[in-house]
This record gives structure tokens, sequence and C-alpha cells, in this order.
């Protein structure tokens, strides 16, 4: 992972949406690389948060790249639209569609970088077949659905096989890593071999200095590993 950058993007997930085009311009200004949205459909996750109308919003407020994670069943009825709505890269569920292949590949025919993920139980031999198809795999920090959990740390052991597994087939895709990712811990992440780290909570809270926590973040990932703890 040395030759890929260290990128890092909010979740707006947890950003205030009475002023989400504020938010989202003072993310950018701070320096972020992408903005993630997340969006959940209340069946392949417990909960349900946005849908087009926010993305085609954040995409027209946004300047930088839109990361979309579709935490929902049969994604291959809606990756069209999404990318239509303003995607650049869109992720789907393994356990979510039953044709991993057909929905990469329609992501891709769409305009978008296909991106691909698995809950934090799934073995990473359930998208091995795919590996060489897709521009970047989101490895779960926690259990999808709820934003502010901690992070669970057996991922790090995930990420490192994964790296190697990448290394082999497909050297230049990214590691991206959601749920829990936050300054104590970002570093620690990025040893085990991820380089796109999602923040939520640790950017966008009540009350809290975008642009500070953005540099707080931005510290942490480019500081010593013996720095970060993974259970902060």
């Amino acid at each position: 992972m040395d030759h890929l950058r260290l990128t890092i993007g909010p979740s707006i997930l947890t950003a205030d949406f009475l002023r989400l085009g504020e938010q989202i311009a003072a993310a950018e200004a701070a320096g972020i690389d992408f903005v993630h949205v997340d969006v959940m459909d209340g069946r392949f996750v417990p909960n349900i948060s946005i849908g087009l109308p926010v993305l085609e919003a954040v995409r027209a407020a946004a300047g930088l790249p839109v990361d979309v994670h579709l935490m929902i069943v049969e994604p291959e009825r809606y990756v069209e639209r999404f990318v239509a709505a303003g995607a650049d890269l869109v992720t789907v569920h393994v356990e979510a569609t039953p044709h991993l292949h057909g929905t990469l590949r329609m992501i891709e025919e769409a305009g978008a970088a296909p991106s691909v993920t698995l809950n934090p139980a799934t073995s990473l031999s359930a998208i091995e077949e795919v590996l060489p198809l897709v521009r970047q795999v989101l490895v779960m920090g926690v259990n999808p659905g709820f934003g502010g959990q901690s992070f669970i740390p057996a991922a790090l052991g995930k990420i490192a096989r994964l790296r190697a597994m990448l290394d082999a087939v497909n050297p230049t895709c990214r590691i991206e890593v959601d749920g829990g990712v936050k300054p104590g811990n970002i570093r620690r992440i990025a040893d085990a071999g991820a380089d796109t780290f999602v923040v939520g909570s640790a950017i966008y809270a009540p009350g809290r200095d975008v642009a500070a926590a953005v540099a707080e973040v931005r510290r942490a990932l480019d500081g010593p590993a013996a720095a970060a703890s993974v259970s902060a």
C-alpha cells in the first residue's frame, strides 16, 4: 500500500442536514479528499438513511468525488440511478446481490468506479473472484447500519490479508475502511494496509469545528504508529 496515497472523507450520515451544503464546503476547504454517502434501506441493515434526492444535493454541493455505499438489498435495481444522480464510486455488499459480478459490471458501464464490501463476519473468500474487477474494497470496521460504533479490532487482520490478496491480483485497488475510524486508531488501521478512510462522528458532530476536526484526523494519519490505539 506504500504506492497508494492516504485519503480521508467524511460520512454525511452524522452531518447537520439543515446545513449540509455548508458542512460539505467546510470539510472540502479543510482538505478532505472525497465525500461519503451511506444509503440504508431498513432491510439489509436495521436503519433507514437517505436516497437519490439527497445524493443529487450532495453532488451539487461537492467539488470532490462522491463515494456512495449502498447498504440495500437488490442493489442491481438501483446502481445506474445512483450513478446518474452523481456517484463517482459505488460500493455494494457481497451479501446483498446474487449476481455480484454482473452488478459490479453494471456500475462500471454506468460510468462509476465499482467497489465491493462485506460485513465483519463474512470471509474474504466471498469476494475473491471479483477482486480483479474492482477499484476499491471496503472493509467494515463495524456492523453496518448505525454511526458512532466502536471499531472492531479483528478488522485489522482482515485488512492485512486483503492487502496481500490484492497485491497478487489487483495492486492498484484501494482498501477503504468505514466504521469506528477516529484519530486514536486511524494510523494503526493504515499500518494494517488500508489507504482510504471514512470518518463520521470524528468530523461531523454537534458543536464540532469541522476544519479543526479534519486537521486532527490528518495529523493522526500522518503520525507514528506508536501513537495510535485501536481502542481509542
